[in-house]
């Protein structure tokens, strides 16, 4: 597993670990039943504070991303709430589709965007 902090970003670092994280899941990087460093291996490896970590493990369990065991530590489980994702999914881009149409962005470009990222996270 590969993380990279961007400690320059007005994004906060666990919002960062926690994109990457989940971005490693969708590109298959990390598996269901991998298990993820301990927080306090991930907080030394990149060098931040272990809340900052903990934060991102806590988010990604209640997202359902990974499950805690105090024993196994953090490993990816990935829970299929698909319903609450759609809300969440359709939540998101009902603003980026309405900057879009202010800035003239046809529904043809949003599908073909929407294509090249189902093609890029190919199971």
């Amino acid at each position: 597993m590969v993380i990279e902090i961007d400690f320059n970003s007005t994004r906060a670092i666990y919002a960062q670990l926690i994109d990457q994280i989940i971005l490693q899941i969708a590109n298959g990087d990390i598996k269901e039943g991998d298990s993820l460093p301990s927080v306090r291996q991930l907080a030394d490896l990149l060098g931040i504070n272990m809340h900052t970590v903990n934060k991102a493990y806590s988010l990604l369990k209640k997202e359902g991303y990974i499950s805690l065991d105090h024993r196994k530590g953090a490993m990816v489980s990935v829970n299929s709430n698909k319903e609450a994702l759609l809300y969440e999914v359709r939540d998101s881009l009902s603003l980026i589709v309405a900057k879009g149409r202010c800035k003239n962005i046809t529904k043809e470009d949003f599908i073909q965007i929407i294509n090249e990222l189902f093609e890029q996270y190919k199971e």
